[in-house]
């Protein structure tokens, strides 16, 4: 075969994207010698785009994953490429993104090239379809575009999205960043505080919601509990005093440093219930995904507290 026959890929080069590895183009006959004399472009090493223009960002997502993927290996889409894909409105165009970050696990060998960033997970996470193409979930999209940005502003922004769009929840995302060792960045723990803060505030809302829509009763909303003359006890999102049930929003996340907050969180359960206090612990997920069951949830800890010892007295404060 010369440069003057023609190949068999007309039905290839006529469809979108014009990517292939030179493993595919030898499955049609096509060598590397051949491929060279084509109007085609070699993009990344191994991954020939099959025209001579510019490579689309769609064709460019392919190629990185094309690169990433070769010998069978697992390759997702991360970082603000993934956040792109998802839609985020914090996060730079496709086309404006001068490296595409492609998650790969640790024991793979291949380097940064191009416009392919490489990131290396040594569980990587199981990957969503985002317009066909594998893509990091969102808060290991966050956390890997995150290890890049030194902006505070724009770091804020993604975190907020991330929340706010109801794409994740603030413990998943507190989680990545501390499996990334991100949380030792002044910029990025000072996004993570607003981040806490705005997603308590989203999940208290949720909390009114569930006891307006499932009929509940009104409860006292965001007191401190006081034993008579006695120690503080500690705050509870909602509190039925006649029925003594609590419940509280754990919005807690794995960060670092914060065993004493978890324990000081065991340590109230433990007294509110050792005098006669129903705890409930709720989380933001829960509420959102699974709100008609933990509706259930309350209103059986209030129909049961009619077979219980009745409750200490306890004194109610605003916080």
């Amino acid at each position: 075969m010369n440069h003057n026959t023609p190949l068999p890929l007309r039905h290839l080069t006529g469809t979108r994207p014009r990517v292939l590895t030179l493993s595919q183009l030898r499955e049609h006959g096509i060598s590397a010698s051949d491929a060279a004399g084509r109007p085609w472009q070699q993009i990344l090493p191994g991954v020939f785009l099959l025209h001579s223009g510019p490579a689309t960002s769609e064709e460019r997502l392919h190629a990185a994953l094309l690169y990433a993927g070769r010998r069978g290996g697992e390759a997702m889409i991360t970082g603000l490429a993934a956040l792109a894909l998802y839609r985020f409105t914090s996060a730079p165009t496709l086309l404006a993104l001068p490296q595409i970050d492609v998650l790969v696990p640790g024991t793979r060998r291949l380097r940064s090239t191009g416009c392919v960033r490489i990131v290396r997970s040594h569980v990587p996470p199981h990957p969503q379809e985002v317009t066909g193409l594998p893509v990091a979930p969102v808060a290991r999209a966050v956390a890997d575009a995150v290890a890049q940005l030194s902006d505070a502003g724009t770091v804020r922004r993604l975190l907020s999205e991330a929340v706010r769009g109801g794409h994740c929840e603030p413990a998943a995302l507190v989680r990545e960043l501390t499996v990334g060792r991100l949380l030792s960045r002044p910029h990025v723990v000072d996004a993570v505080e607003s981040l806490l803060a705005e997603g308590r505030a989203i999940a208290e809302d949720r909390l009114y919601d569930l006891v307006r829509l499932h009929g509940l009763p009104d409860p006292v909303w965001n007191v401190d509990l006081r034993i008579p003359g006695g120690p503080h006890l500690g705050g509870v999102d909602a509190y039925w005093p006649d029925q003594a049930v609590a419940v509280e929003l754990d919005t807690r996340a794995p960060r670092q440093g914060e065993d004493e907050q978890w324990s000081e969180c065991a340590r109230k359960r433990d007294a509110l219930e050792g005098l006669g206090v129903t705890v409930l612990h709720i989380t933001p997920r829960k509420l959102r995904d699974h709100a008609e069951q933990q509706a259930a949830v309350v209103r059986t800890a209030l129909t049961a507290s009619g077979d219980r010892e009745p409750a200490a007295y306890l004194v109610v404060l605003p916080r």
